[in-house]
Formats: structure tokens, sequence, C-alpha cells
């Protein structure tokens, strides 16, 4: 599931999202499929995928590979897990620029 949603971010990423974010994601997953992950949405054409991004990331985010799931497709439970209160329920650990993180959110 954690790969089939990188697959689906890759694939819904426009220069649009590139310009306006202007941002790398780097995700540390715990649990089945866990590992590194990244969304690049700083280089030309932006990118997704396994393993550290290919530039330094502004914002880390720790979590579950479940949640992870839950969060960008709303599969697992039937409903999404909104990344505010995955966040205040301590289910995701958010490093480096918040602001950063909330653009994402809104691009979810």
């Amino acid at each position: 599931p954690v790969a089939a949603t990188f697959r689906v971010i890759q694939g819904a990423m426009s220069e649009e999202h590139v310009r306006t974010t202007q941002g790398v994601f780097q995700f540390e997953l715990s649990g089945e499929e866990g590992g590194t992950w990244y969304i690049d949405l700083k280089s030309q054409g932006g990118g997704a995928g396994f393993g550290k991004p290919p530039v330094t990331a502004d914002v880390v985010m720790s979590m579950s590979s479940t949640d992870f799931v839950k969060m960008f497709t709303g599969e697992g439970q039937g409903r999404k897990l909104k990344p505010t209160l995955a966040f205040m329920s301590g289910k995701l650990r958010i490093k480096g620029n918040m602001s950063l993180a909330i653009k994402l959110e809104k691009m979810l």
C-alpha cells in the first residue's frame, strides 16, 4: 500500500504543485513497507519514491506506514486520517518547516 500510494502521488504531481510548494518532504515510516520515502516538490518535475530525497528535506515526518496510507488515501478504517489530528494525537511527528507541512496538507 505504501509503494502504491507513492506511485499515485508521483502521478498526481504537476509543475503547478512544484512551483507553489517549493519543498522536499521526507517520511520515516515504521511497520510494513517502512523505511525512508520522499516527496520532492522543489526540483523541476517533482518526484516521489523510496529512499532519501535527492536534495536535503525541508520537512521530516515520522509515522507508521498504516497511518501514512490512511492519511493519503483514506484506506483502512474507511475514512481519511487528518494530518492535524494525527499530529495532535502523537501519531505524526514533524521536524523542520511547519508552514511547508501545512502546504502539503492542503495539497492532499
